[in-house]
């Protein structure tokens, strides 16, 4: 029998007025949820979550706010004898991420009431939690269970996150500069540099930024809760005069990161699609921007052959319209800094995969005039419960001083499966107890599928055979991504439970030379080996296995819960097993 209980009310000063006069209700810690569901399958509804220690009173000072008495109309408050402060901010925290990833309401608080509250019997608590959260998704307030929502796109993409402490302070020094500079309307070219490794949350700073300086920016809710949180102290009259009507966006160099991220912002208040843009729409407006942040900076382009003549001319037309035809080979990062007064990027320079990607020497000779204080370096692995230490074990494994010894990583499942039969049916496996498990392959297969819907791309032996992702954009949740294989360009910047690798005939090992080497006859991205000829930079063989084993290690640090991993060449699948245990 559990200890809480929920009460349900109308949200309008009669009912408000009407409420019993009951100490729990005046004088003790709560959690409320006010909402208005969704009609018909194409709406959305409304939900704000709180906590508070006076719930009447608080419950007419939000009848006080227009845009709540308008969009609201029911309340329920959750009620526990146990109940303390701690406890009520961690649930109003917990429902509130639940609430953005389930995406049927438009969640009206600000990311800065989400935060991670240590206190004594938390455990106890979070089991209450789930509970409570059970009751409320058959009273409809939610509409899908928790590993369902947390496996989804939203969810992982939202602003609503908990940050960790790198991330907390990189936040906060970014709007203290930002608040800096704008007092000071310093002129274009300010940068701000966010590094880290795969899973330390780059894209989480990048949408949390967005969602608080809009936030910010329109004085969200002046009577939320919240004055206990580090970010609070933005929300003053002095501050929001600076971020007030400031033209920000969001730049996403990869079309399908891009179009997922489009999605979350339509459905969070204050955000909105038209704000994540390419880099050719930020060359191409007629106004500058004051704030611009970049994630996947890496993957900027330089001015290369492009995928058409008209693609070309764009290019083209862009440099010369920003840079009055004197500097032809202008990358689409020197359009950013030519038309943002404020840049953050968001960057790694270990996942650069094709050759337009900005080459690592302009990267190195930008931030080496970064200031300190300007820079930031992320270093808690988010992602992989394999912790930094699998992260860089994979890296290592891929470089030119590889580890001297074979590690474990506790609960992390990773290791080589000869058979592509049981790599399928480890991942089918996966996906039927926790969902987002697919399979993932290196370009050393040519696309026949493109042109010829019948035909299958990758043959594996023992009758496996899969054709190239249909979807270019979101194939993780398209609904043939389990029988097709993802390639780097529609799987990086985003999370698996379980990822199956496969290493193509792409990447070998010379064991008397006992060094990595490429074929580039199995490597079938075009744009993967080009030459640069504007800028006279040939794609050298040293330069493609950076590439390539840069693919490959973005590949294998996707899954949260474990990596399987297939290789075709003999030699490599021998020379990997010094690191991975066989299954299967």
């Amino acid at each position: 029998m559990t200890g809480f209980r929920i009460e349900e009310y109308d949200f309008n000063p009669g009912a408000v007025k009407a409420l019993p006069r009951e100490e729990k209700l005046s004088n003790w810690p709560v959690v409320y949820v006010l909402n208005t569901p969704p009609v018909g399958k194409k709406s959305r509804g409304s939900i704000y979550f709180g906590e508070t220690l006076n719930f009447s009173s608080r419950m007419r000072q939000h009848l006080d706010n227009d845009e709540k008495r308008q969009r609201l109309s029911t309340i329920r408050v959750i009620l526990d004898n146990t109940f303390n402060k701690s406890a009520c901010l961690d649930l109003e925290s917990h429902l509130i991420r639940y609430a953005a990833g389930d995406g049927t309401n438009d969640v009206l608080n600000r990311n800065t009431g989400v935060g991670n509250y240590e206190y004594y019997n938390r455990e106890k608590y979070t089991r209450i939690f789930d509970e409570i959260f059970n009751e409320l998704l058959m009273t409809g307030v939610f509409s899908r269970s928790i590993p369902e929502i947390v496996n989804s796109e939203l969810f992982k993409l939202s602003p609503f996150k908990v940050l960790n402490e790198d991330q907390a302070i990189a936040v906060m020094d970014i709007m203290e500069g930002l608040i800096e500079d704008l007092a000071e309307e310093t002129q274009q070219g300010n940068l701000v540099v966010v590094e880290g490794d795969p899973g330390t949350g780059k894209t989480v700073i990048a949408v949390y930024l967005m969602k608080l300086i809009s936030d910010i920016a329109v004085h969200r809710d002046r009577y939320e809760a919240g004055a206990d949180t580090m970010f609070s102290e933005f929300f003053v009259e002095d501050t929001v005069r600076l971020f007030d009507g400031l033209r920000i966006g969001m730049v996403v160099p990869q079309q399908s990161l891009r179009k997922s991220l489009k999605n979350v912002f339509d459905k969070t208040p204050g955000l909105d699609s038209s704000m994540v843009m390419t880099p050719h729409e930020i060359a191409e407006n007629t106004e500058d921007f004051d704030i611009l942040i970049v994630d996947e900076a890496h993957r900027l382009n330089q001015f290369s052959s492009q995928p058409s003549a008209a693609a070309n001319r764009r290019f083209q037309d862009i440099n010369a319209a920003l840079f009055d035809g004197e500097r032809p080979q202008a990358s689409q990062l020197d359009w950013l800094r030519a038309k943002a007064r404020n840049l953050i990027l968001l960057l790694d320079l270990k996942q650069s995969v094709r050759p337009q990607d900005l080459p690592q020497e302009e990267y190195l000779e930008l931030l080496a005039d970064v200031p300190k204080d300007r820079r930031y370096r992320l270093h808690t692995q988010m992602r992989s419960m394999g912790g930094n230490d699998y992260i860089s074990y994979v890296y290592d494994i891929f470089s030119h001083v590889p580890p001297t010894e074979r590690l474990s990583f506790g609960d992390y499942e990773v290791g080589l499966v000869d058979s592509p039969r049981k790599l399928v049916e480890l991942v089918h496996a996966r996906e039927a107890e926790h969902g987002l498990s697919r399979i993932v392959a290196g370009y050393a297969w040519p696309w026949k599928s493109k042109k010829d819907k019948a035909a299958m791309d990758i043959d594996l032996g023992e009758g496996i055979q899969l054709q190239w992702n249909k979807a270019v954009v979101d194939w993780v949740n398209s609904p043939t991504a389990m029988e097709e294989a993802g390639s780097i360009h529609t799987i990086q910047g985003y999370d698996l439970n379980y990822a199956g690798v496969v290493i193509g005939a792409d990447l070998r090992y010379d064991p008397v030379k006992k060094e990595l080497f490429i074929d580039r006859a199995s490597y079938h991205d075009s744009f993967g080996k080009q030459n640069i000829t504007v800028r006279k930079r040939k794609t050298t063989d040293e330069l493609l296995t950076s590439l390539i084993t840069n693919i490959y290690a973005v590949l294998m640090t996707r899954g949260i819960r474990g990596t399987f991993i297939h290789v075709v060449d003999p030699e490599l699948r021998k020379y990997l097993n010094r690191y991975f245990e066989v299954i299967g």
